[in-house]
């Protein structure tokens, strides 16, 4: 009832009783009505190509405005407005703000990495632009090929915490994956660590119970939600936290795709069999996604201690190669950091760039991205799933098939199951393991995060990884999408005006 859908529909409920009633009573004025609402939407239009939203979504604006004009323009009206995130996006700017300088960027690091490759130094400027996201040497990566492998590296590193444990994952759900991860936590706390969970609201809908966080607090973990589901109509809602990071003293961190649930280390088969990554990082990085942590818990209106936390040593790896930028991207800002950073391996890549995500419903920009790089002669390899966890998202992704073969990118659907992985790795020498899929919802409406990595040991690892999955998958033809389920085509072209609003 009080969700975005439960908007729509009334609006459009009431649009419908309005030009009943329109047409009823005011029948003898109907041509002036009919030309006030042609001027009407001829100004919307002239204003949205004016604006600085998304070409992309401003297609899908016209065409409501253009159909419905009196919806339409209700519903752009509600969602440019703010409303419910307006106090978010200055609590966070101010944040940020406070926060810019709380992690220095070595100039010496700069410097070396300025010489080894301008290109990437260019990037790490950009990452460092959009917050306190400095590039770091001196941090051994380790690369999780799958879940399970992740979760008892997980096990082991808990174990052995002793002042603070932070945890932010979209999707806590029990089984015996948190179970075991929940027995650890409880027991530090009891310790006297810091013990800290946060998770997003919309786990409330079918996996926690709405009073988790109180019986957290009573085995001394705090506990926070973000954005909770409260019986108010608000634009809050579209933007999820969708992070996953896991830091602990301050000198070891996780990040990738993998949530706290047990289909994510296949104990509970959902999809056929679930490919996720992940990495684990010990050294000077760890820092950033310490910072990133508080500055999220710090988000729901509590005054944090970022120096204390940011003092504890993070002990260097002095034998680590490479260079690893730890960033978080905010949906509340201008900069659109993860599709950005994607699109900069792709412009600079010169042999190939292989990518696997879940989920492929691109903006214009992102899939010309991967068109030219491809028409340039560069290997660009796809690898989605092979069983999808959602038809329409499966349909939309298809809908982009074609065009992609045309230009030469090849795409590889994984046989066994479902992949969750966000991983870009180009040319054996830079990658990006993370939390931001290739759809509109990681890269314009949540918070996420991710690793970059350059000249780091384990992307060999990342590419060995990338290419035994390979073996598992089906190449795509056109051939195969022209015999593609008439239901998939037509779901496909009918959601694909409304995509970048989903």
């Amino acid at each position: 009832m009080f969700s975005r859908f439960g908007l729509i529909l009334l609006l459009l409920i009431i649009q419908v009783l309005m030009l009943f009633g329109i047409f009823r009573w005011f029948e003898e004025f109907l041509p002036h009505i009919m030309g006030g609402t042609a001027l009407f939407t001829v100004v919307m239009v002239i204003y949205l190509l004016n604006s600085k939203i998304n070409p992309t979504a401003k297609i899908t604006w016209l065409i409501a405005i253009m159909l419905v004009p009196v919806f339409g323009v209700l519903l752009f009206a509600y969602t440019q407005s703010d409303i419910g995130h307006r106090a978010l996006k200055a609590r966070m700017n101010q944040i940020i703000a406070n926060t810019r300088e709380s992690v220095p960027q070595s100039e010496d690091v700069m410097e070396m990495l300025t010489r080894e490759n301008q290109g990437v130094a260019s990037l790490a400027h950009y990452i460092q632009r959009s917050g306190c996201h400095p590039v770091y040497e001196h941090t051994a990566v380790t690369y999780f090929p799958l879940g399970e492998n992740k979760f008892e590296e997980m096990l082991r590193q808990l174990e052995a915490a002793e002042h603070f444990i932070f945890m932010e994952y979209f999707i806590v759900d029990e089984g015996l994956m948190w179970g075991r991860i929940l027995e650890i936590l409880a027991r530090k706390a009891s310790a006297g660590v810091d013990v800290r969970v946060m998770y997003d609201g919309s786990c409330e809908f079918a996996l926690l119970p709405r009073d988790y966080p109180k019986r957290l607090r009573k085995l001394g973990i705090k506990c926070k939600i973000f954005a909770p589901v409260t019986p108010f109509v608000s634009t809050h809602y579209n933007y999820r936290d969708h992070r996953k990071i896991l830091v602990i003293d301050g000198h070891t961190a996780f990040n990738g795709g993998v949530n706290l649930a047990d289909e994510y280390i296949n104990q509970k088969e959902k999809f056929g069999h679930w490919k996720d990554t992940a990495v684990m990082l010990k050294g000077e990085a760890v820092k950033s996604f310490t910072l990133m942590f508080l500055q999220m818990w710090g988000i729901l209106e509590e005054k944090e201690e970022y120096g204390r936390f940011l003092a504890y040593p993070s002990f260097p790896v002095e034998a680590a190669k490479g260079y690893v930028i730890p960033y978080g991207d905010c949906p509340l800002d201008e900069d659109k950091l993860g599709e950005r950073v994607y699109m900069d391996i792709l412009n600079r890549s010169l042999k190939y760039v292989h990518i696997m995500s879940p989920y492929l419903i691109l903006d214009g920009e992102m899939e010309t991205a991967l068109k030219f790089a491809a028409e340039r002669g560069v290997d660009v390899k796809l690898l989605l799933p092979g069983i999808p966890d959602k038809f329409v998202p499966y349909a939309l992704a298809k809908t982009h098939y074609a065009s992609l073969l045309e230009s030469g990118v090849k795409i590889y659907e994984y046989t066994p199951g479902f992949v969750h992985a966000k991983v870009f790795v180009s040319d054996s020498r830079e990658a990006v393991v993370g939390t931001i899929n290739l759809d509109y919802r990681s890269l314009y409406h949540h918070f996420e995060c991710a690793t970059y990595l350059y000249g780091v040991d384990c992307i060999k690892e990342l590419e060995e990884d990338f290419q035994n999955t390979l073996g598992k998958c089906r190449l795509v033809t056109m051939d195969m999408v022209r015999r593609e389920k008439w239901t998939v085509k037509l779901t496909g072209r009918l959601v694909k005006a409304a995509a970048p609003l989903m």
